[in-house]
């Protein structure tokens, strides 16, 4: 079939909403109808290169909500047509050793992820051009239809609005299982969360509802620092290095027994700054994403074997997708867990551009795609 979708063609380009051709579901796939679809930062690291691809034309976009309206053969038989599904950016096959381990996060699947080609067959769903496309994590959420394999979806309660449920595909299990399964936060504890939009937010509220007593959030962004303080923060401040003495005062010398840096872009210095603000015995948790090809880390080695303190890295809220979006939903409709308010702004299709550029002016907590007829 023949629609609209968001490509880029290469390094610092913009996004090109054009004409694909999508193909049609084989053994294990399914055909997704979009209705919205989440803007995550790291579909921007694509552009400056910072994840680099094999090669272009790459369809963007790995947050997803949608409905199912056609199965390929040997699908599993709890997904059906007319199913409310979202995309899990990370398939989990079940049965790898890493699946097997209870580590869906990091399911073998996940080394084809940024190669294009589709698991069931190896091959292309989407072309443009002419040309083969690669679909970001085998997904490319910015169109409005899509055909997947189905260890990509997870069927979700009917009831949840779309807007809120793309979200939960990637950013709110990144950042609440960076507080819950990964820095292990329990009741009493000070955490820091560094880097407030979409994934530090989930953080800063999974933090919140795993018992911390104080929740700090750090952002260089006057305004995200006051949405912090709406989504449960107790402490603000513009920078790590300005947080270090009003942490010790308020923790008299102990500083975070957690520390979660979930900022737009990480660099090497960061983990040093992190340190510091983290106790003896204490976990820095990395869950931004850096450059592939940097590995400029800085820290006082002293000091993370003297005073025993951890460092950790997360990928999508070190979870599984097919156990943690169903609970996070339910968070949503017991009014444990705010997702309406991280929705700062809706575009269509044809503004995903202008929606980048508000991410990057500091606009938004997150900013959605919400697909209409004139999509499809």
């Amino acid at each position: 079939m023949k629609t609209k979708g968001a490509i880029l063609w290469g390094i610092d380009q913009p996004w090109s909403v054009e004409e694909i051709e999508l193909g049609d579901p084989v053994a294990g796939e399914v055909r997704i109808r979009l209705e919205t679809a989440g803007m995550c930062h790291s579909d921007h690291h694509i552009v400056t290169g910072a994840t680099p691809m094999p090669s272009f034309p790459v369809l963007g976009g790995h947050e997803g909500a949608g409905v199912i309206t056609e199965l390929g053969p040997d699908c599993p038989a709890d997904l059906q047509v007319g199913d409310h599904v979202i995309l899990s950016f990370i398939p989990a096959c079940g049965r790898c050793p890493a699946c097997v381990a209870g580590h869906m996060a990091l399911c073998d699947l996940g080394a084809g992820l940024l190669l294009g080609q589709a698991i069931s067959d190896g091959t292309y769903r989407v072309r443009a051009r002419g040309e083969n496309v690669i679909p970001m994590c085998l997904l490319g959420t910015f169109a409005p239809y899509m055909t997947v394999h189905h260890t990509s979806v997870v069927k979700i309660d009917p009831s949840i609005p779309f807007e809120v449920a793309c979200l939960v595909g990637c950013g709110v299990p990144t950042g609440f299982g960076s507080s819950t399964h990964v820095a292990q936060v329990s009741p009493g504890e000070t955490v820091v969360i560094a880097g407030i939009g979409g994934v530090g937010i989930s953080a800063l509220q999974g933090a919140a509802l795993a018992g911390a007593s104080k929740v700090v959030a750090i952002d260089p962004n006057p305004w995200k620092r006051e949405q912090a303080q709406k989504f449960g923060a107790t402490h603000t401040y513009e920078s790590m290095a300005a947080a270090i003495m009003p942490l010790m005062e308020a923790t008299e010398g102990r500083m975070a027994e957690k520390v979660i840096l979930t900022m737009g872009e990480m660099h090497g210095e960061y983990i040093e700054q992190g340190l510091i603000l983290t106790a003896k015995a204490g976990t820095l948790v990395v869950t931004s994403m850096g450059r592939m090809d940097s590995d400029d880390v800085k820290l006082n080695s002293f000091l993370l074997s003297m005073l025993q303190k951890t460092v950790k890295g997360c990928i999508f809220g070190g979870g599984n997708a097919r156990q943690d979006a169903p609970r996070l939903l339910a968070l949503y409709k017991s009014g444990q867990l705010e997702l309406d308010a991280m929705v700062t702004r809706s575009y269509r299709l044809a503004e995903i551009n202008q929606g980048y550029q508000d991410m990057l002016d500091g606009k938004n907590i997150r900013g959605i795609i919400k697909y209409t007829e004139a999509d499809w």
